[in-house]
């Protein structure tokens, strides 16, 4: 037989007021049965939300928040894993905590790949901050950037394909040379400002509408900035060792920006509102070139381009054959052209290639088709 100790917590918290209006007291009603199973809030008083942005973002998280305890795998994964190892990979594994990994037995990681699981907090061991230099978290449920206080070696880190708002805590990695954000949902450029020494950097597929905060980046190389919200080729002026600019699928509509940019050699482009190519002559070095589906109807300024190799131009509105000779007839590098979907090709598909030919006879590919080897 049960005893009154023994009876349901919320029976207990009934029992605890002075009748009907004690169990009223604590939101709780009950009658000769006892609780009714219903939670009553006080009428008079109104219900504040502690965090209101969290109706209107669906993946809203708290970085305040405390932890949500794990539950460790009992399988180990890396059993079989030479202690002495310097490289350790463990992908598409549902691992969805790195303490039950128990890397603290490796000593000697330089390069940790954790790609494709389900982690959602960065926990590594204090032991492996004097070796490891390459981090990827790709493809994970990482929400806020914590825990790389100390790890001050890192060369390279990727956490792409998570759930990443903010640029935080990762300034403080003066080491660093490679750094991924693609597929977050980062709508700023922040944080960056310690990062003297990164020389590439990934942040496509955000929801960024202006380039900003990389005026300490003096040594980038590489930047990928496509399929983002940007208006203007802006805030590029510091760059000086530029030399790879992508910012494929924006809202671009003028190229005036890249009188900043005199040295770069590589420049994708595509799918943003470009009428006019005769900024061009700003950047003379641009080898590479990819304007494919703007509205540009001219390949007027392209001929300042003297190094230039390869050229994407699909889905445009070129018409004129005598224009291509005209910009790109003397340019002796130029090994590949691609203008398919232009009227160059539409009004007449089985003599398009043989005009291109003929305008452009240095050119070995036109449209992935080789025509000279």
């Amino acid at each position: 037989m049960s005893t009154p100790t023994d009876a349901p917590v919320a029976d207990q918290v009934v029992a605890s007021g002075s009748g009907e209006a004690g169990a009223k007291s604590n939101g709780l009603h009950s009658n000769k049965s006892g609780w009714d199973g219903k939670l009553r809030l006080d009428k008079n008083k109104k219900a504040v939300l502690a965090n209101p942005e969290a109706l209107s973002d669906p993946e809203y998280s708290d970085e305040d928040a405390p932890p949500v305890d794990q539950i460790e795998a009992d399988e180990d994964l890396l059993e079989d894993e030479d202690p002495e190892t310097e490289e350790i990979d463990v992908q598409h594994s549902r691992v969805s905590s790195i303490p039950a990994l128990r890397l603290e037995r490796f000593r000697k990681v330089i390069k940790l790949c954790l790609r494709q699981n389900s982690i959602s907090s960065i926990e590594l061991p204090e032991s492996l901050s004097t070796t490891l230099q390459d981090l990827e978290l790709y493809d994970n449920l990482i929400s806020h950037i914590k825990g790389l206080d100390s790890f001050t070696e890192l060369r390279s880190l990727d956490l792409s394909y998570n759930k990443v708002k903010h640029i935080k805590r990762v300034d403080h990695l003066k080491k660093l040379d490679h750094l991924y954000f693609v597929q977050n949902k980062i709508s700023r450029i922040e944080g960056l400002g310690g990062l003297s020494n990164l020389t590439y950097l990934e942040l496509g597929a955000n929801r960024i509408r202006e380039i900003s905060g990389l005026e300490t980046l003096t040594n980038l190389d590489s930047l990928w900035l496509g399929q983002n919200k940007i208006t203007e080729l802006k805030g590029l002026s510091t760059l000086t060792k530029l030399k790879t600019l992508s910012i494929q699928a924006n809202r671009i509509a003028s190229l005036e920006g890249l009188k900043e940019l005199p040295q770069l050699e590589e420049l994708y482009i595509s799918d943003n509102l470009l009428t006019s190519l005769e900024p061009l002559s700003y950047a003379p070095n641009i080898r590479i070139l990819d304007v494919q589906n703007n509205p540009i109807t001219s390949l007027r300024g392209v001929s300042a381009l003297i190094h230039i190799e390869n050229l994407w131009a699909t889905s445009c509105k070129l018409d004129r054959f005598d224009e291509l000779e005209k910009e790109l007839g003397d340019k002796k590098e130029l090994s590949e052209v691609y203008f398919e979907g232009n009227p160059l090709q539409t009004s007449n598909p089985v003599l398009y290639r043989n005009k291109v030919r003929l305008a452009l006879p240095q050119v070995s590919k036109i449209d992935a088709t080789y025509v000279r080897v």
